[in-house]
């Protein structure tokens, strides 16, 4: 099978991880002033509650269907062999998470006046199964997972301003959630069973697959209780209220997380080929690319949405989520970390199969993070939630680098890091100097905004390309020719 371009595969996701950006930036405005924030409080809590039961079905069946199936790519009989049994697996995985879930409605009083909102995020967990998107980023075929995302998006933004128009709206609103979110989870399947026959085997060797599944299981609910401890805990410490007011900064970081590693998404089958065949160099020389390049594109994030929070939450969220803003700046620290942490988990430690230094890793940063909740939220609120969160990815990072040190060291001490470093540093200073300008010289929300991204976009490529970055001018030349042509 010919490789895709790694570039257009980042791209497609780039534009899938931007619409899902455009997604919220749409509609949250929108809801935020219909449900009002005891609404998003108590649509926030459900997700987190279902959130829980979605990770127990999905195992940790797509990172290691992923690392695994990418051997079997080019051929096609061994890829529908293995696609049929972790799709058994992936079945049954689904049926505990359901009896479980259901044991936890009728057992816990709490959960009660949430029944129905979190019945409806229960549908995730069927539409998660049947989706196998794992099979789909094997073959690197974003361009599919792109062009369905967008359909459904569209279709649930036009459902959206249909049926959610009042304040006790949040069960429809959860609906059209779930819709935009695994809706096209059942053309997925359809695709996928024409063209692998997927199907429930009866009997295969199951204990093969499920010893490092189970170990990326583990590493997977550390990871989710240290993401939605924070909502968990506000919830039940706190009032819909605090939930609703950190929920906001919440989406904001992790919409613009997710867009920061679409780029690294991309690229985890590609590296896990390349280990898998044991060409070394090449997975040494693309990780140490994408490290560099990622680091480029975080920093100024990070000090962009400090900087700029404020402008940010208004215009989502509008006036009544004002308090949003001390913690997504708290949040926006995160970024360096969680992305660096990201990396070295799912470039690196996957890629190589030592889940269990992953698990140790997760475990950590879950319990950190637990523990931090537990004291401070009582007299922080919402920002406890958001400074445990920040020191759980800086946790992370860390002990993921010390697992993973004798593959990255030679990338992290290398002049290339520094010196992108240092390039990417300078750059944001210039970031600083022009959003203090652009806010000193306007008063308009929407004005500084869009003035202050753009023009901080120019100063940040000029300084780059002036430092001489050797992963901007390339780029650079690239452009000028095609535009010579």
């Amino acid at each position: 099978m010919k490789p895709k371009s790694l570039k257009l595969n980042a791209f497609l996701n780039s534009l899938r991880g931007v619409l899902n950006l455009i997604f919220p930036l749409i509609t949250f405005p929108y809801v935020s002033r219909v449900l009002n924030v005891s609404g998003i409080g108590k649509y926030n809590f459900s997700n987190s509650i279902v959130s829980y039961f979605v990770l127990i079905a999905g195992l940790g069946i797509n990172t290691y269907a992923v690392r695994e199936g990418a051997k079997y790519r080019d051929n096609k009989e061994k890829l529908n062999s293995f696609a049929n049994k972790i799709f058994t697996i992936n079945t049954y995985s689904a049926i505990v998470a359901y009896v479980l879930l259901f044991i936890c409605l009728f057992t816990f009083t709490k959960l009660h006046s949430y029944f129905y909102c979190i019945l409806i995020y229960s549908l995730q967990i069927l539409f998660s199964v049947i989706g196998v998107e794992w099979l789909f980023t094997i073959y690197e075929d974003f361009a599919y997972i792109t062009i369905r995302s967008i359909i459904f998006q569209l279709l649930s933004i036009i459902m959206l301003f249909i049926f959610v128009r009042h304040s006790n709206d949040y069960l429809k609103y959860a609906a059209v959630t779930v819709f935009a979110t695994v809706g096209s989870n059942v053309l997925n399947f359809i695709r996928a069973e024409k063209q692998h026959h997927i199907h429930l085997l009866l009997n295969f060797n199951w204990q093969k697959h499920i010893g490092p599944i189970l170990v990326l299981f583990a590493a997977n609910i550390a990871n989710l209780i240290y993401v939605n401890s924070d909502i968990t805990i506000l919830g039940l410490m706190k009032s819909n209220y605090v939930v609703g007011i950190y929920s906001v900064s919440s989406r904001i970081y992790s919409i613009i997380k997710s867009v920061l590693s679409a780029m690294l998404l991309v690229t985890v089958p590609r590296l896990a080929l390349l280990y898998g065949k044991d060409k070394i160099d090449k997975y040494k020389f693309l990780l140490s690319k994408l490290t560099n390049i990622l680091i480029m594109i975080t920093l100024p994030s990070m000090v962009g949405l400090i900087l700029l929070s404020k402008q940010v939450v208004l215009i989502i969220a509008g006036q009544h989520f004002l308090r949003s803003v001390v913690s997504l700046r708290i949040l926006a620290i995160a970024y360096i970390f969680a992305i660096l942490a990201w990396i070295l988990c799912d470039c690196v430690l996957i890629p190589v199969k030592r889940e269990r230094y992953l698990l140790y890793s997760m475990t950590s940063s879950a319990v950190i993070n637990v523990v931090m909740n537990v004291i401070m939220v009582p007299f922080l609120s919402e920002n406890a939630a958001a400074l445990s969160t920040v020191i759980a990815e800086m946790a992370t990072f860390v002990i993921n680098y010390h697992y993973s040190k004798d593959l990255v060291k030679e990338i992290f001490n290398s002049n290339n890091f520094r010196k992108t470093f240092i390039d990417s540093l300078i750059g944001c200073i210039g970031i600083i100097i022009i959003c203090t300008i652009v806010n000193t010289c306007f008063h308009s929300i929407l004005v500084t905004t869009i003035l202050s991204i753009l023009l901080s976009i120019l100063v940040y490529g000029s300084i780059l390309i002036m430092c001489k970055n050797i992963y901007v001018l390339p780029f650079v030349k690239q452009v000028f020719n095609k535009i010579g042509k």
